[in-house]
């Protein structure tokens, strides 16, 4: 498995994953019928922000990740990120791989630290992953999400130093 930054000509292996988690609705706040332009906008062109993709042997997206600052100014010295696995990656490692490769990119970058402002309370592969990785769960916003399936949950703030 490669990791490297994603260029635009990677936009078509990436939008089948984006489109599969964005329809499912139980991990991102974006709008589960959000268009192809709408998501491509928010994954590839946050301020400062960096794509990667991971690529399989045979030469397909099997994932990515992107990394931010947190927040403009006197914010950008915290992280912040966003990941997304195809189905069909599921289960090999790759969101651990991805969530080391970001962490170190956000280290050499600069960055004190990483925040994730919305991890979906009832995400707890996502929730152990993260925790394994050194975040902490800092505050849960009771009935923040609206899952397709339970309703109101909570939203986790979680937070690394780097």
């Amino acid at each position: 498995m490669d990791i490297r930054v994603a260029t635009d000509d990677d936009w078509p292996g990436l939008w089948p994953i984006i489109e599969e988690v964005v329809r499912a609705g139980h991990t991102y706040c974006w709008p589960m019928d959000a268009t192809e332009d709408a998501c491509r906008s928010w994954w590839m062109g946050k301020p400062g922000g960096t794509v990667y993709v991971a690529v399989d042997e045979d030469g397909s997206i099997a994932g990515t990740a992107e990394l931010h600052p947190n927040q403009p100014a006197a914010g950008s010295h915290v992280a912040n990120a966003g990941f997304m696995v195809a189905s069909q990656a599921s289960g090999r490692g790759l969101g651990r791989m991805l969530g080391r490769h970001v962490i170190e990119e956000a280290t050499a970058q600069g960055f004190t630290a990483m925040q994730f402002n919305a991890v979906v309370a009832t995400n707890a592969h996502a929730i152990r992953l993260w925790q394994s990785l050194g975040f902490n769960i800092l505050a849960t916003i009771p009935g923040a999400f609206e899952h397709p399936e339970h309703g109101l949950v909570g939203l986790n703030l979680m937070y690394r130093s780097l």
